[in-house]
């Protein structure tokens, strides 16, 4: 048996971590163009799928808690993009649907495209789906794994 070390690089969390880091930084430039941040332009992307959504039914695409996203949503309102407005059938429940300005910008997004795809990957498409789907799986066994 192999004794643990404690060196940074030699940790998958920190290497999933500081890649991700560095997709945010690559992403600012069409983030900036949005005038989204990251987690506001996830939230749109779910809602430019599927719009009327609950908060509940988001944070459970994104992965993140009502208590988190209730002040991204709330930016994204104050921004002319997004409504909340609580759930007739279900006081408890927010549904967050997308204005017009909001359906505006997924044209715009659609026009936008991700600059370092190209520069990372040399434009094999293959490639990046390849590793989407390998990260995808990671994160299913790992969710996996806390329900076992």
């Amino acid at each position: 048996m192999t004794e643990a070390t404690l060196e940074l690089d030699q940790y998958l969390c920190f290497a999933i971590h500081s890649a991700a880091q560095a997709v945010g930084r690559a992403n600012k430039k069409l983030l900036d163009k949005l005038g989204l941040t990251y987690p506001q332009f996830l939230v749109m992307l779910v809602l430019w799928t599927e719009d009327g959504l609950t908060v509940g039914q988001i944070g459970d695409r994104l992965f993140l808690e009502s208590n988190t996203l209730t002040p991204l949503l709330k930016r994204l309102q104050a921004a002319g993009l997004i409504t909340r407005s609580r759930c007739l059938e279900d006081e408890r429940q927010v549904r967050v649907r997308l204005t017009e300005q909001g359906h505006a910008l997924r044209e715009v997004a659609k026009s936008v495209k991700p600059e370092w795809i190209e520069r990372a990957f040399g434009g094999d498409l293959d490639e990046v789906a390849a590793l989407r789907r390998k990260i995808t799986l990671l994160r299913d066994k790992l969710l996996a794994a806390e329900d076992a």
